[in-house]
């Protein structure tokens, strides 16, 4: 699959770096709202990078629909792509597959998924991932169901084909109250936008305002790019239903103490969004100033491994009094190998999208400042251009917690005996990368810098953090049955 140049080791074979999950848009009460709806869609491709759609409704026309592989700039730029999409109504969503066929995407698998009711037709797009999605398609599958995809979101369609409510609002709140997991969920019908987060808000949706129209969006940086105003975030367990220039909210769940998924702050989230009122980028400079608070070191360079690695390295110099440095360069351009990738070119590897400094580099010790460490293979190999450009030490700072156990709520991560953290010490880490010293942000520093000044509270932290504590606030039903192991009072 083809992924976004601006994130570099996505790109790379062995996968060492966590994948976004996805991002959806929708708009309404806009002349040529799928125009809009693209746009959006462009400023949350570092969501997902595998595919795309969009669904729209004209009074003339009706539905339309157009998915396509790759990004939104390769197909829905074409004017010829979007005089097939009418109408002042739009939903569409950027796909990375954390569930069905991941890395072998169908055309079938693209979101927004629609249905034809006897009550009118339906369209919605999801970001997250239904913990019980395996037991609900077998039960709809020996209930009669006919599924046209492998993606846990078409539950949803089949859920409210299933419901016997009047309007497609109270079915859709029917079918969300029968999954699990995660989900931000944005529908459309004929006259209404609906968006609905689950009642623990793991991720993210907010609520814009453009002329006369409203939008909704996984991220406010999809609303700075159509020039909307950001209005709220759409509250955990919330659900909005925009008709005729009108937001309606409706708490169809139970009242939960709400986990926002805080590797949004760390990676997947633009540095430019805004959450909970408070600049990512903020944050992530601030990971970096705990980071030197909590793990100083001697050094001559703090550099940072681009992008998503710079924020903090910018917090760790400040606070550190160490000089910043750009002393890894990215090749803004690569995209796929552009020639054979044979044995040798595939050897390469991270010095295809990186390249080292020297000048800079040589004869320094370098503090090298990234987002994560996940099977550890690429800070394997950015140590070893370091120490070739001449490097005298190599320190990492990592700006999260040891990567421990898989996300099951909507970001795709490797099984966890594949994650370094589940099987080493942070020592064992270290000597395994071949580095002076690797620290990672703690737990608490972490929280601190999200702006909790009392670090994590044990009792009822504010975040999901389950990927570092392996304390999951939702039970993963579908991999308990499939043997997987939670966390035990010993670990």
């Amino acid at each position: 699959m083809t992924l976004l140049p601006g994130t570099p080791f996505d790109c790379l074979a062995d996968g060492d770096k966590l994948k976004e999950e996805c991002g959806i848009f929708g708009a309404i009460g806009l002349t040529d709202a799928a125009n809009f709806v693209a746009l959006g869609l462009h400023a949350l491709q570092h969501r997902g990078q595998e595919a795309g759609g969009i669904v729209c409704y004209d009074p003339v026309d009706g539905f339309n629909s157009a998915r396509r592989f790759g990004y939104v700039r390769d197909n829905f730029t074409r004017a010829d792509v979007m005089a097939t999409l009418p109408g002042s109504l739009a939903i569409g969503h950027v796909r990375y597959s954390t569930a069905g066929s991941k890395g072998a995407t169908a055309i079938r698998d693209v979101q927004p998924f629609f249905g034809e009711f006897a009550i009118g037709g339906c369209a919605i797009a999801h970001n997250g991932n239904l913990t019980n999605a395996a037991r609900l398609r077998k039960d709809l599958i020996e209930r009669g169901a006919i599924f046209q995809s492998s993606s846990d979101s078409e539950c949803i369609i089949h859920l409210m084909a299933r419901s016997m409510q009047k309007t497609q609002a109270e079915r859709l709140k029917d079918a969300l109250r029968l999954v699990e997991g995660a989900f931000s969920v944005i529908a459309m019908t004929r006259t209404k936008l609906m968006g609905v987060r689950d009642p623990l808000g793991v991720r993210p949706l907010v609520l814009g305002r453009l002329g006369e129209g409203w939008v909704l969006a996984s991220e406010t940086c999809a609303l700075d790019i159509i020039g909307a105003d950001f209005v709220r975030e759409i509250e955990p367990g919330e659900m909005v239903v925009i008709e005729d220039g009108v937001v309606q909210s409706t708490r169809p769940f139970a009242p939960a103490k709400s986990r926002f998924c805080i590797f949004e702050q760390v990676y997947f989230s633009r540095p430019d969004s805004i959450i909970g009122g408070r600049s990512v980028y903020e944050t992530r400079r601030q990971i970096g100033v705990e980071l030197a608070r909590e793990a100083p070191v001697d050094a001559d360079l703090v550099c940072p491994v681009p992008d998503s690695g710079t924020p903090a390295a910018i917090g760790y110099a400040a606070e550190s009094g160490i000089p910043f440095g750009l002393g890894i360069t990215r090749n803004q351009y690569m995209g796929r190998t552009f020639i054979e990738p044979t044995e040798q070119i595939r050897n390469m590897g991270v010095r295809l999208k990186l390249n080292v400094n020297k000048s800079l580099i040589r004869g320094k010790r370098v503090i090298l400042v990234d987002d994560s460490v996940v099977r550890g293979t690429t800070s394997r190999k950015i140590k070893d251009m370091i120490i070739d450009a001449g490097a005298a030490e190599v320190h990492f700072r990592i700006a999260s917690p040891p990567t421990a156990w898989p996300c099951f709520y909507g970001v795709d991560t490797p099984e966890r005996s594949k994650l370094l953290a589940a099987t080493m010490t942070e020592d064992q880490m270290r000597d395994w990368i071949g580095v002076d010293s690797l620290k990672f942000i703690s737990l608490d520093g972490l929280y601190r810098a999200a702006g909790e000044a009392n670090g994590r509270d044990p009792a009822a932290p504010r975040y999901c953090d389950a990927c570092f504590s392996g304390e999951y606030p939702i039970a993963p039903a579908d991999q308990l049955a499939q043997g997987f192991e939670m966390k035990t009072a010993a670990e």
